[in-house]
């Protein structure tokens, strides 16, 4: 329940913030007595597409702490948070990025993940199922896998994916309807009921293309940030923590929203275009190559 607050809130915030800077920005309506307005149009697609992504960006760090219930360590206490924190630390120096914060979040999944709006403000998260099912050489090398999409950026190139498709899918779902609300329908005045059902049927078929190209970038991404672990810990141990993803069986607990963060990443929906993260075996093949 209390993630559902965290998620409807997060998002009636960025509705609020978008519209508040439309205002201010003066962008007209793309509808109006003349008909569609394609410059308005894009500047309208540009500011809800780009606009949701950064602010979804900015407040990754904010949300996945409450969403996952991760504690931050801020004094290492116990021999484990000493070795997260140390071990961070030399991953953080070798890949040339300011030391990320550490948390630990309960939950019996073995997991983990990285999130942050750059490089040098970043969180990386582990589950305490990850801490207790796996060995410290295994663990390392999942916190290389993290420390290596912070320094590859993954997180901002990620949101400017997501702004691209979001804006490409507002415009064309709006130009889409207003043709099919001209054309087909007639209507002469303003626009009528079609638009708005053409509108909507043609964003959710052009969503689904958009997900399937932003989809395809978060595998390719995996793979990337598995070979950063293998440069800052090594192959064999990289290895050895998807093997141990693997024995495990669990499916992903994650929040939706987060669900692309993790390690272990989600299941395919009904094929694998739709997979946040490639399979463990492709995985272990790739580094093996």
């Amino acid at each position: 329940m209390k993630r559902i607050i965290y998620f409807l809130v997060t998002n009636l915030a960025i509705v609020l913030v978008l519209s508040i800077t439309m205002r201010l920005l003066g962008v007209e309506p793309y509808l109006n007595a003349n008909g569609l307005d394609l410059g308005n149009l894009l500047t309208f697609a540009a500011i809800m597409g780009f606009g949701g992504a950064f602010i979804s960006l900015a407040m990754s760090k904010w949300s996945a702490k409450r969403m996952s219930g991760a504690v931050v360590i801020t004094e290492a206490k116990t021999l484990t948070e000493i070795w997260l924190m140390k071990t961070v630390g030399v991953q953080a120096e070798i890949a040339g990025i300011k030391m990320p914060e550490v948390a630990v979040f309960d939950s019996p999944e073995v997991n983990a993940f990285a999130t942050g709006m750059t490089k040098n403000s970043a969180l990386v998260a582990v589950s305490s199922g990850l801490l207790n099912a796996m060995s410290k050489d295994e663990a390392e090398a999942v916190l290389a896998h993290e420390v290596s999409h912070i320094a590859n950026g993954d997180m901002v190139t990620l949101t400017l994916i997501q702004g691209v498709v979001n804006t490409f899918v507002m415009f064309f779902s709006r130009v889409i309807g207003y043709t099919v609300d001209k054309v087909i329908f007639k209507t002469e005045k303003g626009t009528g009921p079609a638009f708005f059902i053409t509108m909507i049927i043609a964003e959710l078929l052009l969503g689904v293309l958009a997900t399937m190209v932003v989809m395809w970038f978060s595998r390719q991404r995996e793979f990337r940030a598995d070979a950063g672990a293998a440069r800052l810990s090594s192959a064999n141990k990289m290895i050895a923590a998807l093997q141990r993803l693997q024995a495990v069986h669990e499916p992903s607990v994650l929040p939706k929203q987060m669900v692309a963060s993790g390690i272990a990443g989600g299941n395919a929906n009904w094929t694998s275009l739709f997979a946040s993260h490639p399979s463990l075996s492709a995985r272990i093949d790739a580094l093996r190559g």
